[in-house]
């Protein structure tokens, strides 16, 4: 691995670090955690009192794995947030925490927030 990505990488770990003690998922208010790879993205609503993960939806998902050629670019985190937004409203859950897991709140994470956020959870 080149010294770049150790570095990158290591940033990320600081950022999710310093987050972690504050983002917790109750079953009030699960946690909703986002990982993106260079190819999908992926997003989770869990309950972290339990253990257990209540809803979640990715670009490798069924439903989406046909329609879109490209899992990796922002139009896909907008479809993955509206999805994940529909499937935890049909669940009962309003009310979630953002656990962007160290990645910058911009481009692709971004948009997963703001789709989930028109889809109707309230961050």
């Amino acid at each position: 691995m080149s010294s770049a990505n150790t570095i990158k990488l290591l940033r990320r770990a600081r950022r999710k670090a310093r987050v972690k003690g504050d983002v917790r998922g109750t079953s009030l208010r699960p946690r909703l955690a986002v990982f993106r790879s260079l190819k999908n993205i992926y997003a989770q609503i869990i309950d972290d009192s339990t253990g257990r993960t209540l809803a979640s939806a990715g670009t490798l998902g069924k439903s989406l794995r046909s329609s879109t050629s490209n899992g990796g670019n922002i139009k896909a985190a907008a479809v993955i947030g509206k999805q994940i937004a529909q499937r935890a409203i049909e669940k009962g859950i309003q009310q979630v925490a953002f656990d962007r897991a160290g990645y910058r709140y911009h481009g692709r994470i971004k948009a997963l927030a703001d789709a989930a956020r028109e889809g109707g959870l309230k961050f």
